[in-house]
């Protein structure tokens, strides 16, 4: 079966499985704030990217930034936000109780090891793993080969593959493919993660030209995309009007 006639026949049995939640999501260039022309510069850049990394993650719990908008105040620590079901709030009170506990836990560890040594031991591990995460995120949903859908073209399966590969080198096995196995993770989020790497060799062939990779080093496609993905804009080139690329020109 062709590529195309193969996920057409997907499409029309997993459109049922949707669900439109999406992080880093991009603005349109009318709705790009002032600080982000501001920070179209190599220093700017620099200092995005380093508060992007270290309190990116932080700022998206405690405040949904960079993530889908609602209709009212949406923070990842209140049992009662948007974000949320009514079966999944007591969970959340769960979870905040525990954050208490483990902040209590640290201040007394501080107390008596001192505020340098936790910083040391946990703080900086914790920055680490917080700026990797943040980096997996957005280099996997950020770039200029990526379209976006606005209601009238989107549908699950175009969403799902809307991702990007990366190779990480060795720490893929690291961080247990979710590196370069993201298509697979997209279009199979509950396939454990000791079989993503066979599920996207077998769906390479299947997907063909719709599956996206790239090899550049994290680092330099972190800078690059910081650069060339600004904001997205209509495609002119076809009567598709629902599709969206990402630009970086202001003029």
């Amino acid at each position: 079966m062709h590529a195309r006639e193969h996920i057409g026949f997907k499409r029309k049995y997993l459109y049922v499985r949707c669900g439109k939640d999406e992080v880093f999501v991009p603005k349109s260039k009318s709705n790009v704030s002032w600080y982000h022309k501001c920070f179209n510069n190599r220093i700017g850049r620099a200092v995005s990217l380093l508060i992007t990394l270290t309190l990116g993650w932080p700022l998206y719990l405690a405040f949904n930034v960079s993530g889908r908008r609602y209709d009212r105040f949406a923070s990842h620590y209140h049992p009662y936000a948007p974000i949320y079901s009514d079966s999944e709030r007591l969970l959340i009170y769960v979870s905040d109780v525990s954050l208490f506990c483990v902040a209590f836990f640290l201040h007394r560890i501080a107390t008596v090891r001192g505020l340098v040594w936790l910083v040391c031991v946990y703080g900086v591990p914790l920055l680490i793993v917080n700026g990797f995460l943040v980096t997996i995120t957005y280099l996997q949903h950020t770039h200029s080969s990526l379209p976006h859908y606005d209601s009238s073209e989107w549908e699950w399966l175009k969403g799902a593959l809307a991702t990007m590969d990366r190779d990480y080198g060795i720490l893929n096995k690291a961080f247990h493919h979710i590196t370069d196995t993201h298509v697979t993770h997209h279009l199979f989020s509950t396939m454990p993660h000791y079989h993503a790497m066979e599920a996207t060799n077998a769906i390479k062939a299947i997907l063909g030209e719709y599956y996206q990779f790239d090899n550049t080093p994290f680092y330099k496609a972190l800078w690059r995309e910081a650069k060339e993905c600004l904001y997205v804009e209509p495609d002119e080139v076809t009567s598709q009007k629902g599709v969206y690329w990402y630009r970086n020109k202001f003029s």
